[in-house]
């Protein structure tokens, strides 16, 4: 996949802007705060119909505006296929493939992107939360039809913690609020599908994360991960990672293992007024050197995981791809990392057929993926710039 053609209308800080793209690398030079990653996140927008920064969509949308466009034409091979997003501050969004009104759900199923920005440092050090919306993200992105279960997961949540607040402000207990039942069943039907894909996930990614942070860390590391299933009696507030099975919990599939928790843990939940168990209470665990990473790992070490996680996602898509591989995205990362590694993961990126990188300074970037330059000031695409020009980079 090739994005040939970037156009913003009230995007962040961009009034208006187009720039043309290419297969090969393309860097994006500009002091900080131009607008640089803002043209990363847009484009990454369509695989994940989300921010990379932010959790809401509001910010995206530039101050006075009430909605932002954006545009991308991408090349499938022979097949060019252009895909709109408009941004409202509030209400729906709205999609167009080709120019057809679509559900903004849909714009996953046309492009592939994968990311790396210094935030992704959060998935191996911050909240599972991170790490949870690193591989639902990956999960929608395989598979759009999840996104559907991901959001109907989410209403049902939101449903039985209103019941049990509301049962908790009452006084009841027990099995004298027998409406929770209905939405047990149904957070088990959407929940179970979710745990069974991310399980499914993690084992694929094993061992191109292994093979990715070999490549970059220029060692072997055993990088390992595993899911901790709340449903297994799991605690997220748990630091060790721990994922050992409370008695009598290990028999019959995730739906029954699912109920059987929710059944233990009712008590808990209508005193504390909020669901103890389900994919939302889950944690990867991320391991190096048989530790965990958050706590243990070093600097480098937690930089080579956070990279890999995104290079074998990358290598997941690309195996899969009839329409070649996903667009590749290096948000301000040379500049974080030592030369030797700035090296190995600019030959493993060179690889892709489309690179984006950005940086302040374009000297931090390998001559790999320095093949063509654009500059970005106070949001405006300025010109393409010579290559080898350097950028002053803001301290």
């Amino acid at each position: 996949m090739i994005v040939e053609q970037l156009s913003l209308v009230d995007f962040r800080n961009y009034a208006v802007a187009d720039v043309t793209l290419s297969a090969g690398p393309t860097v994006f030079v500009g002091r900080n705060g131009q607008g640089k990653t803002n043209l990363a996140e847009a484009i990454a927008y369509f695989a994940t119909l989300g921010s990379h920064r932010v959790s809401g969509d509001a910010p995206m949308v530039r101050d006075g505006a009430e909605a932002a466009i954006v545009r991308a034409r991408l090349a499938h091979g022979d097949r060019r296929v252009l895909l709109e997003v408009q941004v409202n501050k509030q209400g729906s969004n709205k999609a167009r493939v080709n120019g057809a009104a679509v559900k903004p759900s849909e714009l996953p199923r046309y492009a592939q992107v994968v990311l790396f920005a210094p935030e992704d440092l959060q998935i191996v050090r911050g909240d599972p939360s991170a790490r949870r919306r690193f591989v639902d993200q990956l999960l929608v992105q395989r598979t759009p039809r999840l996104a559907g279960v991901l959001s109907d997961y989410d209403r049902v949540l939101r449903q039985r913690n209103a019941l049990l607040k509301s049962a908790r402000a009452r006084g009841i207990r027990g099995d004298a609020l027998s409406t929770l039942d209905v939405w047990d069943e149904k957070l088990v039907a959407l929940g179970s599908q979710l745990i069974d894909a991310r399980a499914a996930l993690s084992d694929e990614l094993s061992t191109p994360m292994r093979h990715a942070y070999a490549a970059i860390a220029g060692d072997d590391h055993s990088p390992t991960l595993a899911w901790s299933l709340s449903i297994r009696g799991a605690d997220p507030d748990d630091e060790t990672g721990a994922d050992e099975l409370e008695p009598g919990s290990s028999a019959g599939s995730t739906a029954d293992m699912f109920r059987a928790a929710l059944a233990a843990r009712r008590a808990a939940e209508l005193d504390r007024g909020l669901t103890l168990v389900g994919p939302h209470r889950d944690d990867l665990v991320l391991r190096v050197r048989g530790l965990p990473v958050k706590g243990y790992a070093s600097h480098g070490e937690s930089w080579s995981v956070a990279l890999a996680l995104r290079l074998a996602s990358a290598e997941l898509l690309r195996a899969e791809s009839r329409v070649g591989d996903p667009l590749l995205i290096l948000d301000d990362v040379f500049a974080e990392l030592d030369a030797d590694r700035r090296e190995r993961l600019a030959g493993i990126a060179a690889g892709y057929e489309q690179v984006i990188v950005t940086a302040a300074v374009e000297a931090d970037v390998p001559r790999a993926l320095r093949a063509r330059s654009v500059r970005v000031e106070a949001g405006t695409i300025v010109s393409p710039a010579p290559v080898g020009e350097e950028a002053g980079a803001d301290a």
